[in-house]
C-alpha cells in the first residue's frame, strides 16, 4: 500500500468529520434537549469550530433533524405473537445500547415545538403499520398502548432514571412485558 492510497480522501474526511459531529449532536441533544443545546457546544465535543457545524447543517434546526434521524424497525406481517416478538426484540435492543437519537427527541419534543412535529411525524406511519396488524376493533388504541409504553419504558430508563428501570437488565424487562404485549397484539380480552 502506498503512502498516497493509505490517506484518507477529502470526501472521506469529510463524511468522518460529519459523523463526529453528528455523534456529539445526538449525545448533547439526548443529554439536554433542543432548547439548551447550541452549536457550540455541539462544535467543542466535535473538536471542530462552530462555523463548520454551520456550514455541514446550515441551522440548529437542520443539525437537529439529521441527529434524530433513525430508521424505523419493520413490524413483520403475520400473527399477533410475532408482532409481539418483534417490538420486544426492538425494545430490547433499545435497552442494551442507549438509543441517543430517540432519547434526543424524547428530551426535546417536550420543549420544542418542532421536535414534537417531528416525532408525531416519524411516529404516524409506525403506529398505523403497527395498528393493522393488530386484529381487534380498538386496534389503533392498542397499538398507541404499546408505543407510550415502549416510550415510558426507555424515559425511565434513560431520563429520569429514578426507579429499578436503569438498573434491570434488557432480558429481565423484555421478559415481564411479554404478557402484556401479547394481550395488547390479540383481539381476545385478558
Amino acid at each position: 500500500m502506498t503512502e498516497s492510497s493509505a490517506r484518507p480522501t477529502r470526501a472521506q474526511q469529510r463524511l468522518r468529520t460529519e459523523e463526529r459531529i453528528l455523534t456529539a449532536a445526538r449525545q448533547i441533544f439526548a443529554d439536554l434537549g433542543y432548547d439548551r443545546t447550541t452549536i457550540r457546544a455541539v462544535a467543542s465535543a466535535a473538536g471542530v469550530d462552530a462555523a463548520l457545524v454551520m456550514h455541514y447543517f446550515g441551522s440548529k434546526d437542520l443539525l437537529f433533524a439529521r441527529a434524530v434521524e433513525t430508521s424505523p424497525d419493520e413490524l413483520p406481517g403475520g400473527t399477533p405473537d410475532e408482532v409481539a416478538e418483534a417490538l420486544l426484540t426492538s425494545l430490547g435492543r433499545r435497552l442494551t445500547g442507549e438509543p441517543v437519537a430517540s432519547l434526543a427527541v424524547l428530551r426535546s419534543m417536550l420543549t420544542n415545538a418542532d421536535a414534537a412535529d417531528r416525532y408525531r411525524a416519524a411516529g404516524e406511519p409506525r403506529l398505523r403499520q403497527l395498528a393493522e396488524a393488530i386484529p381487534a376493533r380498538d386496534a389503533d388504541l392498542r397499538a398507541s398502548l404499546l408505543s407510550a409504553i415502549v416510550h415510558g419504558v426507555l424515559a425511565e430508563r434513560y431520563l429520569l432514571g429514578l426507579t429499578h428501570l436503569a438498573d434491570a437488565s434488557p432480558e429481565q424487562i423484555v421478559e415481564l412485558l411479554r404478557p402484556c404485549f401479547q394481550i395488547l397484539t390479540t383481539a381476545a380480552p385478558p
